[in-house]
């Protein structure tokens, strides 16, 4: 079969013929297992600066990626080119590690030729997305006279995906994501602040028509947050309760939890929750779940980078482990099912990864929870931290926070970081309200030098008592 090299605008078929050919050359050493892992992905963005448009760009993308397992070891090659003899020279090159008996490819489900058809997806066009963002403008400028610099970006891009594997998996997905940012900065007397509001999600402008998602509502946000952090006192430090606002506070479960439950690092034994299934490892109020079918989040996916298909994967469970997020390695270790086996792109080889994790909810209202809270921290934006795996370390800086007095919210703080481990917090959740919320379309995750988009989301949360690392004593 000839093909000819990838050319972007150009349409390519790839259909299970090729594959068998491209997978049987993949395992001509002896491989157990091997995928092919076609992706193209088109991508563009508008960027405004104090109500001009400053940049723009569009760039397309694409290539065959091709893995070779044979028992622990593997194998893996690429090429930009889906000229035939560059894809059998990728597959040539990963079926090296491999040696003894040649494996042979399982017939596939899926009805013979499949097309994998390569265009710019349809989208809106740049007259109508640079108004959206002038609308922002506007109202991040209107909500205050101390409002002196506005930014705001538009990304959307489309990835679409083919993978065909020894075991007989041969599937298709279409993959958009959109992403709508503003920045707002404030000053007066000699300070300066910024506050930021942004959404998106694997949709495309209709996300604008629900309530609150409006660049007008983004703009007047962001606007809003820079006003009041002017006179944000100094965060104190100590050992204080603190409630984690529903939503985007999901970013401390992902990174101070999440990433201990992927299962290359259980496979290993470097987590924290390495052999602890069916232990207890949260509070009885604690239920968590990796759900990659969430509609229209930032981290769902129809099928993993392994063509397995998305499904829920219960991890804790009233405090209790319940298993791991698992790629297709490590689900043959632990003799279950994958379906977390994620990847950059067709450059990277997959691995375990979250998609939308998620805690649910308890019995309280966030209310109650705030209201029952005589003094403490109130976590509404997260900027980021840092964690140790082996152990369930971090530390994290938020972007607003209040201080609760009395059960009310009062000041708004600066220079907050919350210190813990993962773990322990887990286990002090003494309040858990019924207001599950994921995060609107911000979070991207990395790993080993991959990164992916992914969702996370919480109820309100109170935490019994954790340390607040501040300035003021």
């Amino acid at each position: 079969m000839s093909m000819a090299p990838f050319a972007p605008g150009a349409e390519h078929a790839v259909d299970e013929s090729s594959a068998h050919k491209l997978l049987s050359e993949a395992l001509r050493e002896g491989g157990d297992f091997a995928d092919l892992f076609f992706e193209y992905r088109a991508a563009a963005s508008l960027g405004l600066e104090d109500g001009i448009i400053k940049s723009a760009s569009r760039s397309v993308s694409g290539g065959l990626g091709v893995r070779v397992q044979k028992g622990d070891a593997t194998g893996f090659a690429y090429t930009e080119s889906l000229a035939w003899g560059d894809m059998l020279g990728a597959a040539r090159t990963a079926a090296k590690i491999a040696s003894g008996s040649q494996g042979q490819p399982a017939a596939f489900e899926s009805p013979a030729q499949v097309p994998m058809l390569y265009h710019f997806p349809r989208s809106t066009d740049d007259a109508q997305k640079a108004a959206l963002l002038k609308r922002a403008d506007k109202s991040a400028r209107a909500h205050d006279s101390r409002i002196t610099k506005v930014t705001a970006s538009y990304a959307e891009s489309n990835r679409e995906i083919l993978i065909a594997t020894s075991d007989g998996h041969f599937v298709r997905d279409a993959q958009p994501m959109m992403r709508f940012g503003v920045n707002a900065l404030a000053e007066e007397d000699g300070r300066r602040q910024s506050g930021s509001s942004g959404g998106g999600g694997r949709m495309g402008v209709k996300y604008f028509l629900a309530e609150g998602k409006r660049p007008e509502d983004h703009g007047r946000e962001a606007a809003r947050i820079a006003v009041d952090m002017l006179h944000a006192e100094d965060a104190p430090a100590g050992e204080f309760p603190v409630v984690l606002a529903a939503g985007d506070s999901g970013i401390l479960l992902h990174e101070a939890v999440g990433h201990g439950l992927e299962a290359d690092f259980n496979r290993k034994g470097t987590s924290r929750y390495a052999d602890s299934v069916g232990e207890s490892v949260a509070s009885e109020l604690v239920t968590v779940v990796d759900d990659p079918i969430f509609p229209g989040a930032r981290g769902a996916i129809h099928f993993d980078d392994e063509g397995r298909p998305g499904r829920e994967v219960r991890l804790i469970e009233g405090g209790v482990l319940k298993g791991y997020m698992h790629d297709q390695h490590s689900a043959k270790h632990f003799k279950t099912v994958s379906g977390n086996g994620r990847r950059e792109s067709f450059r990277c080889p997959p691995m375990p990864r979250m998609t939308n994790t998620i805690m649910l909810g308890g019995p309280h209202t966030a209310e109650e929870i705030i209201s029952e809270t005589k003094q403490g921290i109130f976590a509404k934006r997260f900027s980021g931290g840092q964690v140790d795996i082996t152990n369930g370390d971090f530390v994290f800086s938020l972007t607003e926070s209040y201080l609760i007095e009395d059960g009310k919210l009062t000041a708004p703080l600066k220079g907050v970081n919350l210190i813990g481990n993962g773990p322990d917090v887990l286990g002090r959740v003494d309040m858990l309200a019924a207001d599950v919320q994921i995060s609107d379309g911000i979070w991207t995750c990395g790993k080993d030098g991959q990164s992916v988009p992914v969702g996370v989301g919480c109820p309100t949360t109170r935490i019994a008592h954790m340390t607040v690392g501040g300035t003021k004593m």
